[in-house]
């Protein structure tokens, strides 16, 4: 499982022309950029989850659940793009949708159920993606 973090001051995620998530916090936000491989689980999910959640990225080396920072939750399966040969990306490492799913769904539940508020996209959906990115400031989570 991989996280692309970004600390945001906002973001949404728009489907269709409508708004399915947002998130425009007091101070300072996540946004989650989730891609999901074949071998991850949801117990894989869960410590993705309590990473993100720790995680010091935040202002004065705060972590969202210091602060109670809102997360908005967006699947990626490109996070998994294999671009070593060529000029077109394999998809090879990102798990199929009945895989990936529940676990960005299941990821986003234990985020919940860490205390955060929690956002999210549409699973397969051609998603456009606003945001604010504050510092900027993006770090890449693997597990």
């Amino acid at each position: 499982m991989r996280v692309l973090a970004q600390r945001v001051t906002s973001a949404a995620v728009t489907v269709d022309g409508a708004i399915v998530g947002a998130i425009r916090p007091d101070g300072q936000g996540l946004l989650a950029l989730v891609g999901v491989t074949h071998d991850d689980d949801p117990a894989k999910a869960q410590r993705m989850a309590e990473k993100l959640w720790q995680l010091r990225i935040l202002d004065d080396e705060k972590s969202a659940s210091d602060v109670s920072a809102p997360i908005l939750v967006v699947s990626q399966f490109t996070l998994y793009a294999n671009t070593a040969k060529g000029r077109r990306p394999a998809w090879n490492a990102a798990a199929p949708r009945a895989v990936a799913e529940p676990l960005v769904t299941a990821f986003a539940e234990a985020l919940r159920g860490l205390g955060a508020h929690v956002e999210t996209g549409v699973f397969g959906a051609d998603m456009e993606v606003e945001l604010v990115n504050d510092g900027p400031v993006t770090v890449l989570l693997e597990l």
